[in-house]
């Protein structure tokens, strides 16, 4: 972003280049051997990565029924919860996409069907957090689809998977569950191995090892979206609230040490209090270890002179998660164009979206907001059109078509259509 037009009270730290190389090169060599040794190559690393080598992968309905019982009953209730906010938004997305036939000419009938993706596998990750809910964001929309059979693949923590977790998962409504993580898991996915076969579409978010396999495996799989370190930006004029404002950007700030948090205000007053706030509420926070390098290397300040400054600044970071704290939030609403999710006011925080409302929290990331939404029950609907057409509804388009088929040099395509026109014009004159 050029800094020169505009002031910031923070910026971030110059980032060396990555080395991207090492990562890419592990990722090619466990794809390659998982397809070629199947389960043999996926117990290797799962061993050498994880320290877990057990009898079979796959969780057992005794497991989950072990994890549910070590489970709080408040806990359950509200995993429910979640599962309902999520599955009710879910069915109301799909309500609005509707099969459809017209006929644009006489005789010429064309339609479009939503047919569900046959199998999808949904990841699950392990690390530093226990992400219940991302079970929910990526198993519940495929269920409303109407997929067929979903697996789930989530790395297990001390020989276990976590039991809020795997209670997530199964309430979720996977087919299959496996304990299995990193790039090897999105490989088994793949190519499948032992009892997994192989799903036709992966979803969910991941480290960069996660997140490389995907990209790799672009095309033999479908994808959802290939989402980097999460992101937050604060749009806040002179009525926010330096506390509420800052609490947001802190809390974006403990996903991981690449974490991105920005405020872009146009007035100094609040945003010199946000960085205070930050600083004084990071000194309280459990989570600080990460969420302070977080800030450091990444923290911004930027303040704008109004409205359409800020707006469209934002709209050039492209943010994944995009908060507005002004006096007038739905006038950005109108105005805003890039952006994962968007929350307007400041009592709709990215907190509620990531645990409780609905919407899907699984979002685009690294300004790819710029060409797409997150994760949705449309991504495991394929759009299909079809057509059919009677005798006179061919002949409405053959000329358009034989002249077009001519000019780009397809003679091919011109005499299937001449060849109809000659057995139509015989029959005509019998």
């Amino acid at each position: 972003m050029d800094n020169d037009a505009f002031s910031c009270l923070k910026v971030p730290e110059p980032k060396p280049r990555e080395e991207t190389d090492t990562v890419r090169q592990l990722v090619t060599e466990i794809l390659k051997r998982v397809e070629k040794e199947g389960e043999t190559a996926v117990r290797y690393y799962m061993k050498k990565f994880d320290n877990w080598y057990p009898g079979s992968f796959k969780i057992t309905e005794k497991e989950i029924k072990k994890a549910e019982e070590q489970l709080h009953p408040q806990l359950i209730k509200n995993i429910k919860f979640l599962h309902e906010q999520v599955k009710k938004f879910a069915i109301a997305q799909k309500e609005k996409l509707v099969d459809f036939e017209m006929e644009t000419l006489p005789g010429v009938h064309i339609g479009q069907r939503y047919i569900p993706v046959d199998s999808v596998g949904a990841y699950i990750p392990g690390g530093r957090y226990t992400l219940i809910a991302s079970a929910q964001m990526s198993i519940v929309p495929a269920e409303v689809a109407g997929v067929n059979r979903v697996v789930a693949c989530t790395p297990p923590k001390g020989g276990q998977i976590n039991p809020a977790v795997l209670y997530s998962i199964h309430l979720a409504g996977a087919d299959e569950i496996y304990s299995l993580g990193g790039a090897q898991a999105i490989a088994a996915m793949a190519f499948g191995m032992d009892v997994l076969k192989p799903v036709d579409m992966i979803v969910g978010p991941g480290n960069k090892y996660v997140v490389e396999a995907k990209r790799q495996l672009y095309g033999r799989v479908g994808l959802d979206l290939l989402a980097g370190p999460t992101e937050i930006l604060i749009i806040a004029d002179e009525t926010a609230d330096p506390t509420l404002v800052a609490a947001d950007l802190v809390g974006q700030c403990e996903h991981d040490v690449d974490s991105k948090a920005i405020l872009i205000t146009t007035s100094q007053e609040v945003g010199e209090k946000t960085l205070k706030e930050v600083e004084r509420q990071l000194a309280e926070l459990a989570t600080a270890e990460v969420a302070k390098v977080s800030w450091q290397r990444n923290g911004e300040i930027i303040l704008m002179n109004n409205y359409s400054e800020a707006a469209k600044i934002a709209d050039k970071y492209a943010p994944e998660h995009l908060e507005v704290h002004t006096r007038n939030p739905e006038w950005f609403l109108k105005n805003l164009h890039n952006y994962g999710a968007l929350f307007l006011g400041e009592y709709s925080t990215t907190a509620y979206s990531d645990k409780a409302v609905g919407p899907n929290h699984i979002l685009p990331t690294g300004k790819s907001s710029r060409f797409t939404g997150g994760l949705w029950v449309g991504k495991f609907l394929k759009n299909v059109t079809y057509q059919y057409m009677t005798e006179n509804g061919g002949s409405q388009v053959a000329e358009a078509t034989v002249h077009i088929s001519n000019a780009e040099g397809m003679i091919g395509h011109a005499k299937s259509v001449e060849i109809r026109i000659s057995k139509s014009h015989a029959r005509i004159s019998k």
